[in-house]
């Protein structure tokens, strides 16, 4: 059958427009568009302490507070400019985000009035702060917390002071912990370790219950240490400190590279390292390393899964907290990523495939349709009961490519559809075309909380014109619920 698949494929040449970029990516259907979070998730990013002095640049844009005023729909990391753009853009094309930066010369506050309040957000983002915060912003930081809201700390190696003001991120984030006036007596149950690895892939451990190792946008695997730190657990402070990646030859209290926990009703995350969430482009002058598309680690899925576990998954923010309700949080897809062949799905023969012609995101099989060069009808498509009192998510990783030419003419196209158990189209998703080529994978992610309690197919229908082929290739699928 793989055979038949690949002889039947017309394969793409140098001279297809393999890296074709359009504006405006999908084509939304009008009456069915997916629908985003009622009130997205609200992470503003730090930008206000020194976080592009030296060769760091780790924003999500230039344009801050509101990045969408550098553009309003991003389709690519480069349309928003910052070492940290792919994390924003990822988040902002779920619909589910609203992202904000805190500018330089700001100061970080909470229980204010102005727009950056700590109060208006779920989640703050410190990614390497190279200057020391003040009392009042460490009150701000540790109320914020304790009162619900979400806290992501990302260090990076001792002596990694860019401003050279003698403090690096490993003094700042352990003086916030251990001198404020809120708790300072080792509230987060860990502290930074006055290090310098050089480089190292720390690996996941094994629990797949854990929301950050397997989250709606991917399972972590490894993580990327170029020059960065660990930190030492103290589970007699605060027994919910959980290490989730380790340095090579460590476990238990040590070398914990990511680290998870909680204070008062918030949750806290800590990264070793400013290396995996760089994605090697941003501001001119400035010496970037493109560590979230590190093919030896999964930094993308491990950023974006943590900032969903932070915001809680909740429409109420502010140090509103998490989600509650009934729901088992689970991923309900079988077969997800493919590697068990033709099961679980029904597909159009060949559909499910680990030919070498297209590459897979990860390991060998994905979802390969359409790409015959002639007119041709694939299908893929699974049966999926969705808990009552859940808030359900479809994520798909997507990769066209295409011999059309045209940058005005949908010719060929891929609908994803949500269908009840009678096989009547409850909604179109989106519309995808040979007009968003592009080389890659893209993350798609639909909400689909509306479904609770219901039985539903999740449906992909391929449709190739007569002439020049269009590949529609899915993997790494998830519908999970929390």
């Amino acid at each position: 059958m793989l055979g038949f698949r690949r002889s039947r494929h017309r394969l793409t040449t140098a001279a297809a427009v393999f890296g074709l970029l359009v504006a405006g990516a999908a084509v939304q259907a009008s009456a069915a568009a997916p629908a985003a979070a009622a009130t997205p998730h609200r992470i503003l990013f730090d930008n206000a302490h020194a976080e592009t002095a030296g060769n760091a640049d780790w924003i999500v844009s230039t344009s801050q507070p509101d990045p969408l005023g550098q553009d309003s729909s991003p389709s690519a990391e480069t349309d928003w400019t910052g070492a940290l753009s792919s994390w924003g853009v990822a988040l902002q094309k779920t619909g589910d985000y609203s992202l904000k930066t805190l500018p330089s010369g700001s100061s970080l506050a909470y229980g204010g009035s102005t727009a950056t309040d700590l109060s208006n957000f779920d989640t703050l983002v410190l990614p390497e702060p190279n200057t020391l915060f003040t009392t009042a912003e460490k009150t701000a930081i540790m109320t914020f917390v304790k009162n619900g809201g979400g806290l992501f700390m990302i260090s990076d190696h001792t002596g990694a002071d860019r401003n050279n003001d003698g403090y690096d991120a490993v003094k700042i984030l352990n003086d916030l912990m251990t001198n404020n006036s809120v708790d300072s007596t080792d509230p987060f149950g860990f502290s930074i370790d006055s290090l310098n690895i050089s480089s190292g892939y720390p690996a996941a451990i094994s629990d797949s219950t854990d929301a950050v190792l397997h989250g709606s946008f991917g399972t972590v695997t490894k993580s990327l240490i170029a020059n960065g730190t660990t930190a030492t657990l103290n589970p007699a402070d605060n027994s919910s400190v959980k290490g989730l990646l380790y340095r090579s030859g460590y476990s238990g209290h040590t070398g914990a590279f990511f680290a998870t926990s909680t204070f008062g009703s918030g949750k806290v995350a800590f990264w070793g390292d400013s290396s995996p969430i760089d994605d090697g482009t941003g501001q001119s002058g400035n010496t970037l390393y493109d560590g979230w598309n590190d093919p030896g680690a999964t930094n993308a899925a491990l950023a974006l899964n943590a900032t969903e576990w932070l915001a809680g998954g909740s429409s109420s923010g502010g140090g509103g907290g998490g989600g509650g309700g009934t729901c088992t949080a689970a991923q309900l897809l079988a077969n997800p990523g493919f590697e068990s062949g033709n099961t679980s799905w029904t597909a159009t023969s060949g559909v499910i495939t680990n030919s070498s012609s297209e590459a897979a995101r990860t390991g060998s099989y994905k979802a390969w349709l359409n790409g015959y060069g002639s007119a041709t009808t694939d299908t893929l498509s699974q049966s999926v009961a969705i808990p009552s009192d859940c808030a359900a998510t479809l994520n798909f990783y997507l990769h066209v490519d295409t011999a059309e030419t045209t940058t005005t003419t949908a010719y060929d196209t891929l609908k994803a559809q949500v269908l009840n158990s009678s096989g009547t189209v409850l909604s179109t998703l989106a519309t995808y075309s040979n007009l968003n080529a592009a080389s890659g994978y893209t993350l798609r992610s639909f909400d689909l909380s509306g479904y609770a309690g219901q039985t539903v197919t999740v449906k992909f229908t391929g449709t190739e014109g007569s002439t020049l082929q269009t590949s529609f290739v899915l993997d790494d699928t998830a519908l999970n619920v929390s």
